[in-house]
């Protein structure tokens, strides 16, 4: 299920769990970043920890032309966009809390806002938005695992989304790129969240940069033979974004190098080639794991991997990247890792769910009655 319930940790304190992150050029306002990010299976009435900071980590990135065996190239400078919440007072005249949160920009500045105050706070360039709405990721998650425990495709014309009425708490900053990365930052960005805890010495309790990479590609499938006890999920989420680090870093790559040929093998043909030693043409791509986003091009709702896909073959990215609030990224997922774009496209059967706005703050309104929450378990192989 894209990040939610992404290892023992983020079971055991739903309230630091990030369940997406999108980034996107806004719809209607040229120059502007929009990202997202989003806490699962909120019921109503949830409010955000005040014991975590919920991170926006930004990069300027440049994509190499004419070489598909380069990796994108991020840079070391970097833009932190940083909420905090209050302690929960009241309750007010309806009996509900009341929370206040505050969004720590680059520069030192700050912008208040109440939560699920549809105003959300602006200022200095930026303005956010915290509080309830309905979850915008879709996805049939039933048949998903039982592709994998099956190991052949399982999807369905007309699948079920398991995701149908939830709600999430969500993170919503939009910002001018120029105003607050400054003129120079240019217009490609490598983007990635995480919550950490509150002081002086924060301890980094979730990281998330693409969908789906810890549920899915770094599953345990039974298929790969150096990682059969420990659960890489929670120490891959210890990770700095940007920076693996070594002690585990062979581990990461063992699992997707696996991974990635059981995927390929799921419609009985095998598209991509691997490298002697196993190592699978998609695993150092993944591994640097963080949305890239140009705001120079216009907003698309399909472009997921777009950019990542034209560094691969070699040519120039035609969209903005990123990934939109509609974006049907299992397909995309699934198309690339079983058939490298070869083949038919890969559907699970859901492709979307209540649409997202065009305008702030994007997410649907929360459904006030939602379903209880969804517990599927990531692992096919036991």
């Amino acid at each position: 299920m894209s990040d939610h319930l992404s290892g023992t940790r983020a079971l055991a304190d739903p309230a630091i769990d990030l369940t997406d992150l999108y980034a996107f050029p806004s719809p209607s306002r040229s120059g502007r970043l929009v990202l997202v990010m989003n806490v699962p299976n909120a019921r109503p009435g949830a409010l955000f920890s005040d014991a975590a900071s919920y991170r926006f980590r930004v990069r300027p990135a440049s994509v190499p032309m004419g070489d598909s065996g380069s990796l994108l190239d991020v840079g070391t400078d970097e833009f932190a966009l940083t909420c905090t919440f209050s302690i929960p007072i009241g309750p007010d005249d309806n009996g509900e809390l009341a929370q206040r949160g505050t969004c720590e920009l680059p520069n030192g500045e700050s912008i208040s806002l109440l939560v699920n105050d549809e105003r959300g706070g602006e200022g200095h360039g930026v303005r956010c938005y915290a509080g309830l709405r309905l979850d915008p990721f879709f996805m049939d998650v039933a048949k998903e695992v039982e592709t994998r425990a099956r190991r052949r495709l399982a999807f369905v014309p007309k699948g079920t989304n398991s995701l149908e009425g939830a709600d999430v708490l969500t993170v919503v900053v939009e910002l001018d790129v120029a105003r607050v990365f400054g003129a120079a930052s240019g217009s490609v960005f490598a983007v990635a969240a995480e919550t950490v805890t509150v002081g002086p010495y924060p301890v980094r309790l979730e990281r998330l940069g693409r969908p789906e990479v810890k549920n899915i590609l770094l599953s345990d499938n039974g298929v790969d033979a150096a990682n059969k006890v420990v659960d890489l999920r929670d120490l891959y989420n210890e990770e700095d974004p940007f920076r693996l680090g070594p002690s585990y870093e062979a581990a990461y790559r063992s699992r997707l190098n696996a991974n990635l040929v059981f995927f390929d093998g799921l419609d009985g043909e095998l598209d991509w080639t691997t490298q002697p030693d196993g190592t699978h043409p998609l695993t150092e791509l993944l591994l640097a794991d963080f949305l890239v986003v140009d705001v120079a091009k216009p907003y698309a709702e399909d472009s997921y991997f777009e950019i990542e896909r034209a560094l691969l073959e070699g040519r120039e990215h035609a969209t903005c990247g990123g990934r939109s609030l509609n974006d049907d990224v299992i397909d995309t997922l699934y198309t690339l890792i079983v058939n490298a774009g070869h083949g038919p496209r890969v559907s699970d059967g859901v492709d979307g769910t209540v649409p997202a706005s065009r305008e702030f703050p994007y997410l649907a309104p929360p459904n006030p009655d939602p379903p209880e929450p969804v517990s599927v378990p990531t692992a096919a192989a036991g």
